[in-house]
């Protein structure tokens, strides 16, 4: 068995899919482009495929990530940096494969392995200044203590060591498909979230900077890995990448 890892956008109108449905369109996709996918066994086999961590639903990215297993008797038949245009002929409009790389045995699933991500966030009802000053706030707490329902338990938890990086900044918008998509106010976060040992969400962090924020548009830009003590994307560097990849990254 080969196995495939891809990384795509998901942007605009899309972004009000469920993950579970982002899922049924790979499959279909995959069916349609006739790739030599593994399925499953039983009575009602599907693609087997394996995505990384579930973007919210309204919530946009640049940096999705599934792994495709394909059949070792016909994968070398299988052009895999003809794969991002294929593919994304192949999506709804708003999903578009940006990269492509054979991964070897043994690598760890992405579910495992991002140990953090990396957002823009626009926040609503936080006038610039306000919102640097609450920021201050966060980097310079030793502890940002919240408590949450588990399954009907109070579980107690310390936000801080989860908000890995976190800066405000007015943003100006950069057109109508553009990432950049501010408040009225052109109040922006940017910040790094850790996923282990679990995940801080966005609307957490903007909770965490006072009563009455709520967030806007919220763009995933990077999952990250750790490799040799190292912080990288979870696609190697010989990954092929489609031509308009690095320009929607920027």
């Amino acid at each position: 068995m080969t196995r495939v890892r891809l990384r795509f956008s998901k942007l605009g109108k899309v972004r009000f899919t469920s993950h579970r449905d982002v899922a049924r369109m790979w499959e279909r996709a995959l069916r349609r482009v006739e790739l030599p996918v593994v399925y499953s066994e039983g009575f009602s086999p599907r693609p087997r495929l394996h995505f990384g961590l579930a973007l919210s639903t309204g919530h946009e990215s640049l940096a999705e990530y599934v792994d495709v297993d394909l059949r070792d008797d016909t994968a070398s038949t299988v052009d895999i940096g003809s794969l991002p245009a294929v593919l994304s002929s192949a999506l709804p409009a708003g999903i578009d494969v940006t990269a492509a790389a054979a991964i070897p045995g043994g690598t760890p699933s992405l579910q495992h392995a991002v140990t953090s991500c990396s957002w823009r966030i626009s926040v609503v009802g936080a006038a610039p200044a306000a919102l640097y000053r609450a920021v201050e706030r966060v980097l310079a707490a030793e502890e940002l203590v919240t408590t949450r329902q588990r399954k009907g338990h109070d579980v107690t938890d310390d936000l801080r060591p989860l908000v890995v990086a976190l800066a405000a900044s007015v943003s100006h918008p950069t057109g109508p498909t553009g990432p950049a998509r501010p408040t009225d106010d052109g109040t922006e976060l940017t910040c790094e979230l850790a996923t282990q040992p679990r995940g801080l969400r966005p609307a957490e962090l903007v909770a965490l900077l006072g009563d009455g924020l709520t967030e806007g548009r919220v763009l995933r830009t990077h999952q990250w890995i750790q490799h040799d003590g190292a912080r990288q994307e979870p696609l190697a560097a010989q990954a092929t990448s489609a031509p308009h990849a690095e320009a929607r990254a920027s």
